[in-house]
């Protein structure tokens, strides 16, 4: 479901230090978005989100107490409709991947300007993954090999994995998903109008319980329908 177009995003901030709280309150309302409220840990976090209901939830990776992956985990089970951000220092941090493989729309560094900033929570809250599919593929290859930092890669429990409910134009699709083609680049692949792609995308989201494109190249790697080093374009 998407987010009327004029309705201001609510969201609430969860970061360690004040001053990044704050500087990001500070931005975001000043662009029309409205923080109903932070957290300085990634438990308060979980109880901020459960009790305030909002569109999106940014999350610093690296807080004390619970750390902003499983807040993320534990958010999107009990608040499926949040949409959740993550905040990083490093680029291509590893705890991102298996953010990304919980349901997370994406990632951001917290040197992020002002701008892009408040584009990409409006960006989440109408449904769509923060990443570029070739950004989201670079992600996954670096890690899928491995696995993230911190034990397994559970995908969102909404998520069936059982790829046999789609049709053999719906696997096309996924498999190039996968290997980071965006819409543009699927309907030129497969002979296809964007608003033809559109359609199977979102029937594929829908029979395999994705949230966005993001969830679905992290599931493209899990099922071994992409490998890593695949790619496309």
């Amino acid at each position: 479901m998407t987010a009327p177009a004029d309705r201001a995003p609510r969201v609430v901030i969860a970061d360690d230090q004040e001053l990044v709280r704050t500087g990001f309150r500070l931005i975001l309302t000043a662009r029309g978005i409205d923080v109903v409220g932070e957290a300085a840990e990634g438990a308060e976090a979980v109880a901020k989100v459960c009790e305030l209901r909002p569109d999106v939830a940014l999350l610093d990776i690296r807080m004390p107490v619970m750390d902003g992956l499983e807040a993320a985990r534990r958010i999107l089970a009990q608040v499926p409709t949040c949409r959740v951000i993550m905040l990083t220092t490093f680029d291509l941090d590893r705890y991102v991947y298996a953010a990304l493989a919980a349901g997370a729309s994406g990632f951001l560094l917290k040197d992020v300007t002002p701008a892009h900033l408040a584009a990409s929570v409006r960006l989440v809250d109408t449904g769509d993954a923060l990443l570029a599919p070739s950004i989201t593929r670079r992600l996954v290859e670096r890690f899928a090999a491995d696995g993230p930092a911190t034990g397994p890669r559970p995908a969102s429990p909404a998520v069936h994995r059982d790829l046999a409910a789609l049709t053999p134009r719906e696997h096309e699709v996924l498999t190039l998903m996968g290997r980071g083609l965006s819409n543009t680049e699927l309907a030129r692949e497969l002979t296809l109008s964007e608003a033809t792609v559109k359609t199977h995308v979102a029937r594929i989201f829908a029979k395999l319980g994705l949230r966005d494109r993001a969830q679905a190249v992290v599931l493209a790697y899990e099922t071994g329908l992409v490998s890593p080093g695949e790619s496309g374009g």
